[in-house]
């Protein structure tokens, strides 16, 4: 189990800077796909990294909800991985984004059918049973909706825990996304979800797409946590008492300063118990 303290996501770039300071961060997250190479400089600033942190490992490549199964080289490599380095965690993401040996760099959305909810459950307990771990299973954001989606999204989330005993990976920056480019009130989205299921958090940032129909919020990763989301992952804490969290900035890096500063206001969260935080959307 992760500690319930502030994360991030491990880039070399501040591998001198973490060095230096670990800046009250609780543990470190990492890609699998970027780790299941042999060795080299990847390997050896991540074996520092793990001799004096907890470590997770968060996979984006393992094709969830594709409906050709979970590709067993690809696992194995994972599997490897995971015996390796021994991580707090696993998760991957409730996506799809592969279709027979075709590989499309992107977490792509699923309908919430009975059919999906088979395949999705079916996939887990596959991974599960490989790894030889409970898996945590992220929530994803949206910007459309399938018209065959006869399950809401809380619904599906815990319908595949209950079958499967994976926990969940909370993204409050995703649920904002999806609910506000869906119309739906977010904090009602959370009202809905079992959050005794959240084995961790994860807050991002997002950017604006203007639309003929309005704004489109993408979820980025490039920017700081925005205060609606401040404001959610508030309420979570207040609910669900603290979780390890983690702070998401794959792109446009800023300075190791400027993430440790986004982890110690989740972590001032944390402390408070979510209280003291205004709501806001």
């Amino acid at each position: 189990m992760l500690p319930a303290l502030p994360g991030v996501g491990f880039k070399p770039e501040h591998f001198a800077a973490i060095c230096q300071t670990a800046g009250g961060v609780g543990f470190f997250e990492i890609h699998a796909e970027n780790y299941l190479g042999a060795g080299g400089l990847p390997h050896a600033q991540l074996a520092a990294i793990r001799a004096d942190f907890p470590v997770s490992i968060h996979g984006v490549g393992l094709s969830i909800g594709g409906a050709n199964g979970v590709d067993a080289a690809h696992l194995d490599r994972v599997r490897r991985l995971c015996e390796r380095y021994e991580p707090q965690s696993f998760s991957e993401h409730l996506a799809w984004s592969s279709h027979g040996a075709e590989y499309l760099n992107d977490l792509l959305p699923l309908p919430y059918t009975e059919e999906t909810l088979t395949i999705v459950c079916d996939h887990i307990d596959r991974v599960q049973e490989v790894l030889g771990r409970r898996m945590l299973l992220e929530n994803p954001a949206t910007y459309l909706c399938f018209a065959n989606s006869l399950i809401p999204e809380t619904e599906f989330l815990s319908e595949v825990a209950q079958r499967t005993g994976c926990g969940l990976l909370l993204d409050v920056n995703n649920v904002f996304v999806s609910c506000i480019n869906h119309g739906t009130d977010p904090y009602a989205w959370l009202a809905a979800l079992p959050l005794d299921l959240v084995g961790e958090v994860h807050l991002g940032g997002h950017d604006a797409d203007e639309m003929p129909t309005g704004n489109l919020l993408i979820d980025s990763h490039a920017a700081p946590v925005a205060d609606p989301v401040w404001a959610l992952f508030a309420e979570v804490i207040m609910r669900a008492g603290p979780l390890p969290t983690l702070i998401e900035w794959d792109n446009d890096l800023p300075e190791w300063s400027v993430l440790c500063a986004e982890a110690a206001r989740a972590g001032a969260i944390l402390a408070r118990g979510g209280n003291g935080f205004a709501h806001a959307c």
